[in-house]
């Protein structure tokens, strides 16, 4: 792709309005997947992927990486770490944490890299995808109760809750939205969210390929609402949400970011409300 391309899709994908730019993304997308297979081609694969997308986070995401355990609840495990056209150093510091990272070009968002991620993990044979923030903001520690309703067979689709848990943020503003978006999903899909915008889940591999993900950034409620249309068991466990422990935020202001959360929310929900096969409100919540 020319620079030309690169800028246009780049400032596309800022905004966190536009569509995914069909041919542009899947060049991008293939040519990152073809780069990271041939880089890690001899890495012994695990079951367990923790897919991270990054965007300047070089002072923070050691920390995060340092943290993921080699096994959870017995499953091997190992990190992808995608660099979405970050500016600093974000790249090299997740190398010297010894974490596979595919490092694209051009920032499109959070959204199209962990999209690409999971894409990475099911290359690899991963049955299982587990995401964290790169921001510390979720402990890689509790990995394993996000994990556990997988093997155990009780869900396809796990998603941490603040509400459920604890949360020692002290934005009043985005913690009155997760309970607004929250019951806005529940209303939707006739299951009980109490969290849709958390950053450490997990699932099995499959979901990642099935659910239709189109979102450049906002791409946590898309999968959420798509995998409950999907007819994906899901359902919520408690967890802890800490202050971001560098950086700042990429999402934007608190009014844009709930617009265009919840324009994600609402066309999601209208897109695939009515899809062959749909078992609306088949997932349950647990707070187990």
């Amino acid at each position: 792709m020319g620079e030309l391309g690169q800028w246009a899709v780049a400032g596309c994908r800022r905004s966190g309005w536009c569509p995914l730019s069909g041919g542009a993304d899947e060049t991008i997308d293939d040519d990152a997947a073809a780069r990271f297979s041939a880089d890690y081609a001899g890495r012994p694969e695990r079951p367990l992927a923790v897919v991270i997308a990054a965007y300047n986070e070089q002072d923070g995401i050691e920390a995060v990486l340092g943290g993921i355990p080699d096994q959870v609840l017995g499953l091997g495990a190992e990190a992808i770490v995608v660099v979405d056209g970050a500016t600093d150093g974000t790249a090299e510091a997740a190398r010297r944490a010894g974490v596979m990272v595919c490092d694209v070009p051009v920032n499109r968002g959070q959204g199209a890299a962990l999209r690409l991620g999971y894409r990475l993990a099911r290359q690899r044979g991963a049955g299982y995808i587990a995401t964290l923030d790169a921001d510390g903001q979720y402990d890689p520690r509790e990995l394993a109760a996000v994990v556990a309703p997988l093997l155990d067979g009780r869900a396809d689709m796990v998603t941490g809750s603040r509400r459920l848990g604890a949360s020692h943020t002290t934005d009043r503003t985005r913690a009155a939205g997760v309970v607004v978006f929250g019951a806005l999903i529940t209303v939707l899909t006739r299951t009980r969210i109490t969290d849709p915008a958390n950053g450490l889940r997990a699932m099995r591999a499959e979901v990642t390929e099935t659910v239709r993900l189109e979102q450049p950034q906002y791409q946590a409620s898309e999968l959420l609402v798509g995998a409950i249309l999907g007819g994906y068991r899901v359902i919520e466990v408690p967890v802890t949400m800490h202050p971001r422990s560098a950086g700042t935020t990429k999402k934007g202001g608190n009014l844009l970011y709930g617009l265009r959360f919840c324009r994600v929310v609402v066309g999601t929900w209208w897109r695939d409300r009515q899809r062959p096969g749909l078992r609306v409100g088949s997932a349950k919540i647990t707070s187990s």
